[in-house]
């Protein structure tokens, strides 16, 4: 398996306030206008999942299957190429201090491995940074 982290961002809300609103998929309703429509394609989602076609993956469907309460909200692929899980981290370190971590685990067969790594890697940066920046 081979493993992707995040750097660790700050946000700058209590941890009661930001994972309701990411442990509810359909609160990506308020980031659809910020996902570039050139690279992702078909975005559907529900309250615990969400689906979405990249070239030249294709659809990928992403389910919630554990949620621990304003700490750890863990997604599995259900539609991949590539099995990945994805573990979004809270951590509270003070009033209006919360850290995000977000760590991504592929099986990834020795010939994909080099040329999904980097674009894998910058997805859950990517990622990581957008969740950081939210209106929460």
């Amino acid at each position: 398996m081979a493993e992707f982290v995040s750097e660790i961002k700050t946000i700058p809300f209590n941890a009661d306030r930001i994972y309701p609103m990411l442990s509810d998929l359909n609160n990506l309703e308020s980031v659809k206008a910020r996902i570039p429509q050139d690279k992702i394609k078909d975005f559907e989602f529900d309250s615990n999942s969400c689906s979405f076609a990249v070239d030249p993956v294709g659809k990928l469907t992403f389910e919630i299957i554990e949620r621990e309460p304003n700490k750890t909200i863990k997604f599995s692929t259900s539609n991949s190429p590539i099995p990945l899980m994805i573990w979004v981290q809270l951590k509270e370190v003070a009033p209006g201090d919360t850290k995000l971590k977000i760590t991504a685990k592929a099986d990834l067969n020795p010939f994909i491995k080099p040329m999904v790594s980097k674009p894998l890697q910058d997805a859950i940066e990517k990622i990581a940074t957008i969740i950081a920046s939210l209106p929460y």
